[in-house]
């Protein structure tokens, strides 16, 4: 059976060979530890500690405000430093809590294990993952009971499982998949369990055939749970193309996945809900991966949140070279650092330290119109025009041309001869129009 795809896209250097052998190693903060109160798509939340407070691990230290926010909390126990204005990994400065930990993780009594979910009401699930600060773990950080709270409406045919990590470099969701594949199975069947008559299916690159056959035999006897095996192409993880290619269902401009009955949720995120609401924890640590030509020791780490970047840095070897960009996140849609003084946050999926012969700066030219943005557009947009409207400030026009459809995925750019900062610029403007409109 052919692997199944979606239309369009590109084929960049996996380059994930840095990582996908090596086992995901725990790594124990030294420093103090930084807690930015924006951590998720929405409202910041408001510190409920203060300077001089006994903190423990897993104790609610930011208190969402408003629907579309998401609680935060201690990874670890000590002492409130301080709680002001520090850098995020987005380059702005954001209200945080700084701890300063005292390296006995006492844990909150709070945080109590339960032997089983399928007595649990769905309302009671949804509260457990709302009060655990569960975000989705693929990049977009949007709070996860409100995807799992689609209308009533809406009917759910497929819970669909990112397992793909198409971006280059990035290995920590294979790694989770082939270490914790029972948690992403249970994590997978609580999800089941609010949308009975749905299907689960876990999507995963035929670039990792080892991920593949695991997560097989771990479903092997569910009826409800399958694998889809799919065609390793960029930006095959993103939600509407993964629907695409497991459902051949096409979400309208616009229109959300619950409006073609599907919900979409990361390897990671899955995890997460297995352990808030089996084993009583919130959204504390995360998978990181260290990587790139420039890092001595690429390694996936097991972080906890609040962690310096130049910490996990430090703890993959450091540099063997100065790196010519850092990057957090993937080459394709991460976003550049100036400074390694920043925290893991939910959202941080890697830390990609490249050399110069793997940046691979140039300097932009003009335009050729061959079309070749075209062509890859997984949205089936215009680049090369959205471009012009972005650079000319032309904000109807670009809206017109469906500008705010882009994903910014980052494919046209990779594939533009002319080496013309597209998905910069779209992304600036998609930007700017979204504060317009939110005034």
């Amino acid at each position: 059976m052919a692997a199944l795809t979606f239309k369009r896209g590109i084929h960049p250097s996996h380059s994930k060979d840095f990582t996908e052998e090596k086992p995901i190693k725990l790594y124990m903060p030294k420093g103090d530890l930084v807690f930015p109160m924006l951590q998720h798509i929405g409202a910041p939340c408001k510190p409920v500690v203060k300077k001089g407070d006994k903190v423990l691990v897993g104790q609610l230290i930011g208190e969402p405000q408003g629907f579309v926010s998401s609680p935060i909390h201690s990874s670890v126990s000590g002492t409130v430093k301080a709680i002001s204005d520090e850098l995020h990994t987005n380059g702005s400065k954001v209200q945080s809590i700084i701890i300063e930990n005292d390296g006995e993780y006492t844990e909150n009594d709070s945080m109590k294990p339960r032997e089983d979910f399928t007595n649990l009401s769905k309302e009671e699930i949804l509260k457990i993952i709302k009060e655990a600060g569960i975000v989705g773990m693929g990049g977009a950080a949007f709070p996860t009971f409100i995807k799992l709270s689609p209308p009533p409406e809406k009917k759910i045919d497929y819970i669909i499982v990112n397992g793909a990590e198409c971006e280059p470099y990035l290995t920590s969701d294979h790694r989770i998949m082939l270490e914790e594949t029972d948690r992403v199975v249970k994590g997978l069947q609580i999800i089941l369990h609010l949308f009975p008559e749905a299907k689960g299916v876990i999507g995963i690159e035929d670039n990792k055939p080892n991920a593949i056959k695991a997560m097989k035999e771990a479903v092997k006897g569910l009826n409800n749970i399958s694998v889809g095996v799919l065609k390793t192409k960029y930006p095959q993880g993103a939600e509407k193309q993964l629907i695409y290619s497991i459902t051949k269902r096409e979400v309208p401009t616009g229109g959300l996945p619950a409006d073609v009955g599907c919900i979409v949720q990361n390897i990671d995120t899955v995890v997460a809900i297995h352990r808030a609401v089996l084993r009583g924890r919130p959204l504390m640590r995360r998978i990181v991966t260290v990587t790139g030509g420039a890092i001595k020791e690429p390694q996936n780490f097991k972080v906890r949140i609040g962690t310096s970047y130049r910490e996990l840095i430090e703890a993959a070897g450091g540099f063997v070279e100065e790196p010519e960009k850092i990057i957090s996140g993937g080459p394709m849609m991460g976003l550049a650092l100036f400074s390694l003084d920043v925290p893991v946050i939910k959202g941080s999926s890697s830390i990609l330290c490249l050399t110069k012969a793997e940046a691979k700066i140039t300097k932009e030219k003009n335009c050729i119109r061959c079309g070749k943005c075209v062509n890859v557009c997984p949205m089936n947009l215009l680049p090369l025009e959205l471009n012009k409207y972005a650079i000319n400030n032309e904000d109807d026009l670009f809206v017109k041309y469906k500008g705010m459809n882009c994903m910014e995925c980052g494919a046209c750019s990779y594939v533009c001869p002319s080496k013309r900062h597209l998905v910069h610029s779209i992304r600036t403007t998609r930007r700017t129009i979204m504060a317009k409109n939110k005034k």
